[in-house]
């Protein structure tokens, strides 16, 4: 005679399938929306998007700045070239790392001071108004950006050390 009602194989074979049933319910995927989840998100992402490149044209431009002054600097006083090479083509691969390759060009800025010595004083305190400049910046970038800024930011605060000491060897 075969036994009727509830055995132990029954239940646990009605139990994985209740189980199996709920899982993939969840994982179906169509939630029944309309999109606007997807829209959100993207929406939040080109928002994102915006504001760093905001952040980089703004950071770029600054780099810009300062290595038009080392040009100027340069130009105005041949004898400080030697010195100055090495942190000015730093200042130029900072410059294009901030502005992904896409280069523009500013307009000379105020021209350096007649004498050497003063010219790569201002070029000193330059750095550090640059130096400063990414580290307000990198307060409000994102990650990627942040890091790249807190660097180019401590080159900066060296550049400015190392101009520094450049300024008491240059000579009038």
């Amino acid at each position: 005679m075969r036994r009727t009602g509830t055995t132990r194989r029954g239940a646990l074979t009605a139990t994985g399938a209740i189980v199996l049933g709920a899982t993939l319910a969840g994982c179906g995927g169509d939630d029944g929306g309309d999109g606007r989840e997807d829209s959100t998100i993207a929406d939040a992402q080109a928002a994102a998007a915006q504001v760093e490149n905001t952040l980089r044209l703004t950071a770029a431009t600054t780099s810009r700045k300062l290595l038009v002054q080392y040009d100027q600097v340069v130009k105005a006083h041949p004898g400080t070239e030697a010195g100055l090479a090495p942190l000015r083509d730093a200042v130029r691969a900072h410059t294009t790392a901030l502005s992904q390759g896409k280069g523009g060009t500013l307009p000379l800025s105020h021209p350096p001071a007649t004498d050497a010595q003063a010219a790569v004083k201002d070029l000193a305190a330059a750095e550090r108004r640059t130096a400063d400049a990414h580290t307000a910046t990198l307060l409000k970038a994102p990650p990627e950006l942040a890091r790249l800024l807190a660097s180019i930011a401590a080159a900066g605060a060296a550049h400015a050390y190392l101009l520094t000491e450049l300024t008491k060897e240059t000579s009038s």
